[in-house]
């Protein structure tokens, strides 16, 4: 891999991400992909990283805007810093009510590519700013 295939595919799995596109978002991931989830546990497999995205899917409507990818020399690492533009749709386990809320929230991955596919995908966002933004919007 090079530089510029890794940030074309770090691009395009971002790209199919805004357009709710799962199925070449999840093409674009190895077989045994670990999901690293922000705040959580570690997932192994496109299946979980599947399902994982079904059930975001139900909770959050996101847009990912501002997007800045970096990668090593070698192509083999990545990582990417972004603004999500969310809607809080359905409540999520343990986490405050959803009515709607809307939040802009700064976000970044780093990644794992193998074989023209990304292997490893971790993300992080400040969980705390992301609860004050649905809880304020949510007491006016």
């Amino acid at each position: 891999m090079t530089r510029s295939h890794t940030e074309a595919l770090i691009f395009n799995y971002y790209q199919a991400f805004n357009q709710r596109d799962m199925t070449t978002f999840l093409d674009l991931l190895t077989a045994d992909v670990i999901h690293d989830i922000n705040q959580s546990e570690r997932e192994i497999g496109k299946e979980a990283f599947a399902r994982f995205m079904e059930r975001m899917s139900r909770h959050y409507q996101e847009t990912l805007k501002d997007i800045v990818i970096l990668s090593s020399p070698d192509g083999e690492r990545a990582a990417a810093e972004f603004v999500v533009h969310g809607e809080y749709l359905l409540t999520d386990d343990g986490l405050p009510a959803a009515n709607g809320q809307r939040y802009v929230l700064p976000a970044g991955a780093f990644f794992d590519v193998q074989n023209g596919k990304i292997a490893r995908v971790s993300n992080y966002y400040n969980l705390d700013d992301w609860i004050r933004q649905v809880t304020e919007v949510a007491a006016d």
